[in-house]
């Protein structure tokens, strides 16, 4: 879980860096009371024109509150598409093979970050 946590951080943060000037829009939202997961749908616009990037968030309602599980940017979700590259992973190299090709990609990119 560290691994994994240390990679999204590390993809997802760099990017994060990289964004210019964006507007987020949220789209029309309903949730019904009782509801334990819901879709949050927006757009994101550059100032600079371009058509806006769809980016919906899936979210569970926990004793915490309510927590993102998932983040679908054009219609591919972050779960699925981890969840098929680490199952491919997983039946070549095992669990453990699995944990040592997220470490290496960890360093991998911490070493890209410093450089």
């Amino acid at each position: 879980m560290h691994e994994f946590r240390t990679m999204l951080l590390r993809i997802y943060g760099s990017a994060l860096l990289q964004v210019g000037d964006h507007h987020v829009s949220m789209r029309a939202f309903r949730a019904r009371p009782g509801d334990i997961e819901v879709m949050v749908r927006t757009q994101v616009a550059s100032s600079v024109g371009g058509d806006p990037i769809p980016l919906d968030y899936r979210l569970e309602k926990t004793d915490a509150g309510w927590k993102i599980y998932d983040v679908n940017i054009l219609g591919v979700s972050l779960v699925e598409n981890f969840k098929n590259s680490f199952a491919s992973e997983i039946n070549q190299n095992g669990v453990d093979g699995l944990i040592k090709a997220l470490t290496d990609r960890n360093k991998e990119l911490a070493s890209q970050s410093k450089g």
